[in-house]
């Protein structure tokens, strides 16, 4: 283990893209996200807004492995106060927002801004075993955990153009707003 691994755990994620979403799904919480990629690193400073709940702010780092699958690489997260957080706010940054809908075990991104009509489920696991067991519901159109563009360092420097055109590869296009209204 090099000291680099140390304090990282292995990050088991998959993505998967939607084409609305779903009127029947048990949403158990909502948050809003907003995530600063810290400009030439990677690190990535969120808040993120609960409805009940106390603001959460982190400081996340995200080394990319070289597997393919589940396994997407090392992460290590900090937690943050209120003041260490908007110090560091203060860096050179890309911004993403998004509302974030839990729906066990996924949670379901709806993107803002340039974005706005993506829609992104992830799910995380303790393993790849765990990983590769998940039962995929209906409202999934497509995986796309292997498709580097649909990670929050790509999509926040995403044209909506861009995506646009990354969709039309997946036979999907923006056409669905948070929950499904139409933009």
């Amino acid at each position: 283990m090099s000291l680099r691994d140390k304090y990282a755990r292995i990050e088991w994620e998959r993505r998967f893209l939607l084409e609305g979403f779903a009127g029947d799904l048990k949403i158990t919480k909502v948050r809003r996200i907003t995530d600063r990629y810290i400009t030439g690193t990677n690190l990535r400073l969120r808040e993120q807004i609960g409805e009940a709940e106390p603001t959460v702010f982190k400081l996340t780092q995200k080394l990319p492995g070289q597997a393919s699958g589940a396994r997407q690489g090392l992460i290590t997260t900090m937690y943050l106060t209120r003041d260490e957080f908007w110090l560091l706010a203060k860096l050179p940054a890309k911004i993403l927002s998004k509302t974030r809908y839990s729906v066990p075990p996924f949670g379901i991104d709806a993107f803002e801004g340039e974005l706005h009509g993506l829609l992104l489920a992830e799910a995380e696991f303790d393993s790849a075993g765990e990983a590769s067991r998940l039962k995929l519901p209906a409202f999934i159109a497509c995986e796309v955990t292997n498709d580097l563009r649909f990670t929050g360092g790509s999509l926040v420097s995403a044209t909506r153009q861009e995506l646009q055109n990354w969709l039309r590869e997946y036979g999907m296009t923006m056409h669905h707003g948070s929950r499904g209204e139409t933009v």
